[in-house]
């Protein structure tokens, strides 16, 4: 069976009222062969990486080898600096960042850290790293999904036209490229 993990976006009741509808969407399209993960992160509503980084680690943790790791929205760059900062144990088979807003130089200002603008040298090796983003993110400008191609060269950015932040609740897409990383058709 294949893993996903799926690290949710910072706000109120965002586990429970968005990002829900976005793994429900994402399960639809896998099918029963899959097994996502959807941890609740702690302080959903006053997110920090002091806080989310310890919770993401051990979901990872957790994970085979092979296990495509998902996140969307500030959940995004709380996912990228735990991986910088503390290498999985299992190989990843993908990072897929939906409506990940850029925490750094031409972004977003980091008040607990940035992302370091050779972020792709410092990615594990040989993971392939996919970026998704509406063009009518409202959010999050669609500018961000070109500062992460910038700083991770070997991402495959995949803009998506019409979408909003929540891509219209439709994963169809990202489950498109988990299935050719290797997770079982629905």
């Amino acid at each position: 069976m294949s893993e996903i993990l799926f690290i949710q976006g910072g706000g109120k009741d965002v586990h429970d009222a968005w990002d829900d509808q976005l793994v429900a969407s994402l399960k639809r399209e896998l099918g029963d062969g899959v097994d996502v993960r959807y941890p609740r992160m702690p302080d959903e509503d006053d997110p920090s990486f002091a806080k989310w980084a310890p919770a993401i680690r051990r979901a990872i943790a957790e994970l085979g080898a092979g296990a495509v790791v998902v996140a969307h929205s500030l959940g995004a760059p709380m996912l990228i600096q735990a991986l910088i900062g503390h290498r999985p144990d299992a190989e990843l088979g993908a990072i897929v960042l939906v409506s990940a807003p850029f925490v750094g130089d031409g972004g977003w200002p980091g008040d607990e850290f940035e992302l370091p603008t050779d972020l792709g040298a410092r990615l594990p090796a040989g993971v392939p790293v996919h970026i998704f983003h509406g063009s009518d993110d409202d959010t999050v400008p669609p500018a961000h999904a070109d500062l992460y191609a910038k700083a991770i060269p070997q991402a495959e950015v995949h803009r998506l036209a019409g979408r909003d932040h929540q891509l219209a609740n439709d994963l169809h897409e990202v489950a498109e490229v988990i299935r050719e990383v290797g997770a079982p058709p629905p």
